[in-house]
């Protein structure tokens, strides 16, 4: 009689390493902004600043050596050629790790490249062999999206808050949740009825029978806090000094929009989120595209990103609607009437000022506040943002990239029309 004998499959080391967690050890990364290139020709071939497998792989190798999951002799000794037991398990490692990311929805790869994975991912370090023709490779928006989740969870976890809510205001309406006291039905109000008052009110009219004739005035409806809504632009800095000096401000920038993203998406699904890039001009980019986005051009066009995200505001129709300015940077450029761009990066260019101050003015005439994120404090810009809060009756926050994204949350989860004097 045949027998077949059954044990348990032990796997391997690295089957049981969580794909989120190193996500979240990539972030860096994954969301790069052009920062570890910044001395590079501005006109190198684009195809050069995608995302490579051979980039992929030396970061997941770093990720893993600093988590102390693996050596970094064997590393070394690896990216050498040499071959040994340990060089082996590392080129199953990245051939693992990358087909579960596959797997997974996190990214994905050209279609005539997926017969390339089966070789050795040495052949893609280094650029040396037949084999180091780079393969690119996409973050999926499964991935941009778990990315903002976990830098929203962080920065909720320093702030010490395990939950939020929507927007509260101090104004009541009529609603589902009942948490005040009932009022008179009006017209409008939504058809949440406060039955034991509104039968009370007709039997004192009429007395005890069947049966009991309601009249219009009869009618009480429930109260609840009314809850508004808000229509958001983020307007990020990417010009070059964002990524000068020797800090990497538009990273942590990108990790806040996307958070912010998530916190809408998940929270505020009334809400609305656009993203503004603003520059030598200015262009909305989709929160889903954001991750890809690195810095350039050099001046900062304040003037036209105003008016673009104003112009997308424009279009909403919510209770509240805000700007949400990130920059480290004064006005530096404007666009003219025919289309040129002026640009002066030699101090605070009073025709820049005062064009770039003529949107502000717009904006609060459209009842659009504007809130700054400074995440420098040199004396033009420090001029310049008490100017735009002044007349828009914003609020100016100084700050850092490390806590940039608190101050941000905490501004949208409290009540947004306050003036800050």
């Amino acid at each position: 009689m045949r027998i077949t004998r059954y044990s348990q499959y032990t796997g391997e080391w690295w089957d049981s390493l969580s794909l989120e967690d190193l996500l979240g050890e990539l972030a860096d990364y994954l969301l790069q902004s052009g920062f570890r290139n910044r001395y590079l020709d501005e006109y190198l071939d684009e195809m050069d600043s995608d995302r490579s497998l051979q980039e992929l792989y030396q970061a997941i190798l770093e990720a893993l050596a600093s988590g102390g999951k693996i050596r970094y002799e064997d590393v070394e000794d690896w990216m050498e050629g040499k071959e040994t037991e340990a060089t082996k398990q590392l080129g199953q490692l990245l051939k693992a790790l990358l087909e579960r990311m596959l797997q997974e929805g996190y990214v994905t790869l050209p279609g005539d490249d997926f017969g390339r994975l089966e070789r050795d991912p040495r052949g893609f370090m280094g650029g040396q062999g037949p084999e180091s023709g780079q393969v690119k490779f996409e973050l999926t928006n499964k991935a941009v999206d778990f990315l903002g989740f976990r830098t929203l969870r962080d920065l909720l976890a320093s702030l010490g808050r395990s939950s939020v809510g929507r927007h509260d205001t101090h104004e009541l309406s009529t609603g589902v949740e009942a948490s005040e006291a009932p009022k008179r039905y009006e017209f409008g109000d939504t058809m949440n009825l406060d039955i034991p008052g509104t039968l009370l009110r007709a039997i004192r009219r009429e007395g005890l029978k069947s049966p009991l004739p309601l009249e219009y005035d009869d009618l009480l409806v429930h109260q609840s806090e009314y809850q508004s809504s808000c229509a958001t632009v983020l307007m990020l800095d990417c010009s070059h000094s964002m990524i000068l000096y020797g800090e990497d401000r538009f990273t942590p920038a990108k990790r806040v929009a996307l958070a912010l993203a998530h916190l809408i998406r998940t929270q505020y699904p009334g809400d609305s989120l656009n993203t503004v890039l603003f520059h030598d001009s200015a262009e909305e980019v989709p929160v889903g595209q954001l991750a890809r986005v690195t810095v350039g051009p050099f001046h900062t066009n304040t003037q036209e990103g105003l008016r673009l995200a104003r112009r997308i505001l424009n279009r909403q129709r919510k209770d509240m609607r805000q700007i949400i300015m990130i920059t480290d940077g004064k006005p530096s450029a404007i666009t003219l009437p025919d289309g040129r761009i002026y640009k002066n990066p030699m101090g605070l260019d009073p025709w820049i000022l005062k064009e770039t101050l003529k949107e502000v003015a717009e904006c609060r005439r459209s009842d659009i506040l504007i809130n700054t994120f400074m995440l420098a404090r040199d004396y033009d810009l420090v001029a310049f943002v008490q100017k735009v809060t002044e007349i828009c009756r914003g609020k100016a926050y100084f700050t850092t990239p490390v806590t940039l994204g608190q101050y941000l949350l905490m501004d949208y989860m409290t009540k947004k029309m306050r003036t800050i004097h």
